[in-house]
């Protein structure tokens, strides 16, 4: 017996938000398919809240930070990433979350979904063209920076557990990285 996954377009997966069908659900839209999202732990919460207000102190009106809310995408997803680091649009906002052009960085904390935040997330984020996107190792306590998206995949791929880090998008913009994790 072959069994077939139902895709959803993002469309679909908007209707369905509208008719409430998914209230009581943690879910996101990745590449078509409707993934429940893994409950924050203690460690979660606390390094992406810290992490979200140092954000906004520091890029002030250069940037809106943006956390735990959907992005749009043009691979039929639509996921939640811990910190969008997005433009600042205002209002338009009420019509469409921020598409990749619209979309600075973005930062995902990780536990127990380390594995797809790693491989699913990163092909999905750089496929779109989103130009930086950091995975935080719960785990671990370090810091994994992706850049350069290309033909699907990131081309720049490092470790990082101390130090500074400069975003592409704000290079003048020192952030250091145990305000983002601290071991």
């Amino acid at each position: 017996m072959t069994v077939t996954t139902a895709k959803w377009t993002l469309d679909e997966y908007h209707r369905m938000i509208a008719a409430g069908i998914l209230d009581q659900r943690r879910v996101e839209l990745l590449q078509g398919e409707i993934l429940e999202m893994s409950p924050e732990g203690e460690p979660h919460a606390y390094f992406s809240s810290e992490a979200g207000e140092y954000l906004t102190r520091l890029l002030g009106d250069r940037a809106t930070i943006r956390p735990s809310k959907p992005i749009t995408l043009p691979n039929q997803s639509e996921p939640e990433p811990d910190i969008a680091v997005v433009h600042r649009l205002g209002r338009a906002y009420l019509d469409h979350h921020p598409y990749p052009e619209n979309i600075f960085w973005l930062i995902e904390y990780s536990d127990s979904s380390l594995d797809q935040d790693l491989e699913t997330k990163s092909r999905v984020y750089a496929e779109a063209g989103i130009m930086e996107y950091w995975v935080v190792n719960l785990r671990q306590r370090h810091l994994i920076v992706f850049r350069h998206p290309q033909a699907g995949d990131y081309t720049s791929k490092r470790i990082v557990t101390e130090g500074i880090l400069y975003p592409q998008a704000f290079p003048d913009v020192a952030i250091p990285v145990n305000a983002i994790v601290s071991q």
